[in-house]
């Protein structure tokens, strides 16, 4: 049996039982039994482990429920509802709530941004958005939350209203405060607070306590989000986290937390007008809704509390073993800057240290960092997929490289292990990246000083020593288009050339989706390169390009050749043509006098066709080639003068041919 509550009004059973799955209710000596075959809920899920498997079994029961009568419907539905919202208050210590489960994690927050329209405005309910022309209601976000949330809840409920941004954290609290007092100023009315916790470096400084006495203070609604509310299960949780049971309302997604698939999010928030919360959209109507919560109720009731609590303190402790194992090592805090972000995860990047060396190298420094941040988030990514590694932007920091197990551990299966080979994939790339940096600027100057052959190209999102491009001696800074497909072209060539060489650095056409094609991207610098390699490098990339340029200069002085050689050899042919004509007569040229002509007189016609020698560039007869090949020939196989001279006329016609196509190729 998987799961049995005895302390239920009536009986709700879940068993196992040779392939089947069987879900038993029994109240009043009616029992209603629901089996689904095993089977259909393994097959090809076999990953998602037995917690998974308990809530995917929730969404399969969902619609076997639906069909049951009324007044059983109603009291399993209520049942479910009240046990789950009773567990989750106490579990995260959110006491005397009620609970909005929704399938979208941010449906909450619009349908609590209602009710607080509800409570401020009497006529909401009637006018609408009219209601706001009294006071034009504000939503204010701090600027760790999600790009775009406070953007979502306003196209849902405020229509025409705005939302304001401004930084929550401990510094600008009073900040905050003149914000609000400002829009009081101007008539407007404060409706909500969205505070963050969990998602950027700045939430380490977070004073909830602060910010629920400023919304006390102008009567705002305090709603809080955050993967840190997940440490609210444990006992020695964060004091900023703890001061989060103080708010209005917030929403947890368990499903990451917890790595159970299509689970809801949950929203609990206070407020003693049931009626209001019904007008909000906070109370379930509809069947489908009502047995939302099944899934997560099965799946809370497999894991029990101390299941719970084991999965987030496992989370916490992989980010406080990666993070004292990074801090061990000497060269790291020299190197990355490390954010321990309330215990939940661990935000790193590159120190500002490297900032000096980008000195001269580029007036965005910043962007060149974040470019280097990136490259190292998606590349942990690619090595250690088990990790969770991801990259953020963060509005104070830019580019970091996240871990945040609460959200990816319990979904793939983190170990302790996985963490230490992450770590020592970290301590691989760090060096590549150090290194790097400090050879960019060498790179630039080496570059500029074989222009204008060599010219550097900016493109501060690529993460490698830098982009150039060759120019041929021709160039110009306005070029034809196809004198542009030129210098694609040999470009294209030398990276060719460049990528045989024997060198630890890559060359590439730039990035998969990119559209400059006439420059070659190098990529990243390994540990053991010096100034001296770089200026090796830039030197054969040089010498490479002009190798291509003069090779290109050969061919076309060639062909030029050869166009000469084939108008001149026509010009001889056409002679010889006309000469042969003379030789013949007039009546051998008429079509029924030259055939009895030759029969009675057979004509034994001279070709000579034209040789041409590329290296001297000079027109010679064929008839010396012709001679000796004749002479190897008969000792052979005898030929008749007839047979001969067709054959020598196909000869000088074939080379007359060949001549004639090297010129048409050439003006093709």
């Amino acid at each position: 049996m998987y799961c049995c509550k005895e302390s239920f009004s009536y009986s709700f059973y879940l068993y196992e039982h040779e392939g089947y799955y069987v879900c038993v209710e029994s109240e009043h000596n009616v029992t209603y039994f629901v089996c689904i075959r095993k089977h259909l809920l393994y097959s090809r899920l076999q990953s998602v482990g037995q917690n998974g498997h308990m809530a995917l079994l929730g969404h399969c029961l969902t619609a076997y429920l639906s069909m049951l009568n009324k007044d059983g419907f109603r009291k399993l539905t209520t049942r479910i509802l009240s046990d789950t919202t009773l567990w989750l208050c106490r579990l995260f210590r959110y006491e005397n709530s009620s609970a909005f489960f929704h399938e979208d994690d941010r449906e909450g927050l619009v349908r609590v941004c209602r009710l607080v329209l509800h409570t401020l405005y009497e006529d909401y309910a009637s006018e609408g958005y009219a209601a706001f022309s009294s006071a034009q209601p504000i939503i204010y976000q701090s600027t760790s939350s999600r790009e775009g949330l406070g953007q979502h809840v306003c196209n849902q409920v405020l229509h025409r209203a705005r939302h304001g941004r401004a930084t929550t954290n401990a510094t600008d609290v009073a900040l905050l405060e003149k914000l609000i007092k400002e829009d009081l100023d101007a008539g407007k009315l404060p409706l909500l607070l969205i505070a963050n916790a969990g998602n950027s470096s700045v939430d380490r400084a977070y004073r909830l306590g602060r910010l629920k006495e400023l919304c006390v203070k102008y009567s705002m609604w305090l709603h809080v989000e955050g993967v840190s509310l997940a440490t609210l299960a444990l006992d020695d949780m964060s004091s900023s986290v703890k001061r989060a049971v103080h708010c209005d309302s917030m929403t947890l997604t368990l499903g990451p937390w917890l790595g159970l698939p299509a689970v809801p999010a949950v929203t609990l928030y206070r407020h003693e007008d049931p009626a209001l919360s019904l007008a909000a959209g906070l109370t379930a109507s509809q069947p489908g809704e009502k047995l939302r919560p099944l899934a997560l109720w099965l799946s809370l009731q497999l894991l029990g509390n101390e299941g719970i609590v084991q999965k987030i303190r496992h989370a916490t402790d992989l980010v406080s073993s990666q993070c004292h194992t990074l801090c061990r090592h000497k060269s790291f805090p020299e190197i990355l800057t490390i954010n321990l972000v309330l215990s939940s995860s661990l935000c790193f990047l590159l120190s500002g240290a490297y900032n000096d060396l980008l000195e001269g190298c580029s007036t965005e420094d910043r962007d060149i960092m974040d470019t280097f941040n990136r490259w190292l988030g998606e590349r942990l990514a690619r090595l250690v997929p088990v990790g969770g590694v991801d990259v953020v932007e963060l509005e104070d920091d830019g580019t970091c490289v996240r871990f945040n197990p609460l959200m990816t551990a319990a979904g793939l299966g983190t170990q302790a292990s996985d963490v230490e080979v992450l770590v020592e994939k970290l301590l691989e790339l760090v060096p590549v990246l150090s290194s790097t940096l400090r050879l960019r600027e060498e790179f630039r100057r080496e570059v500029q000083r074989h222009s204008p052959f060599l010219s550097l190209m900016e493109d501060l999102a690529w993460p490698g020593l830098g982009t150039l491009r060759y120019n041929p001696q021709w160039f110009a800074d306005v070029l034809e288009d196809k004198q542009l497909q030129e210098v694609e072209k040999m470009n294209c060539e030398l990276m060719k050339k460049l990528q045989e060489q024997e060198t630890s650095i890559l060359f590439s056409s730039g990035p998969e989706y990119g559209t400059a094609r006439d420059r070659i991207f190098v990529g990243m610098a390994t540990e053991d390169l010096v100034n001296e390699d770089i200026s090796h490098l830039v030197n054969t990339v040089a010498a490479l390009g002009r190798e291509i340029e003069e090779k290109g200069k050969l061919f076309e002085n060639m062909a030029e050749v050869v166009q000469r050689g084939i108008l001149e050899a026509q010009l001889q042919l056409q002679k010889d043509s006309e000469k042969r004509i003379l030789e013949e007569g007039v009546l051998r040229q008429l079509p029924v006098v030259s055939s009895v002509l030759n029969w009675f007189s057979p004509w034994e016609a001279s070709v000579n066709g034209r040789t041409f020698n590329l290296t001297d560039g000079l027109l010679d007869s064929t008839e010396p080639t012709y001679s000796s090949k004749d002479q190897t020939s008969a000792l052979h196989l005898p030929d008749t003068p007839t047979t001969l001279s067709s054959r020598l006329q196909g000869k000088g016609w074939q080379v007359s041919v060949l001549l004639t196509s090297l010129y048409c190729i050439k003006h093709s």
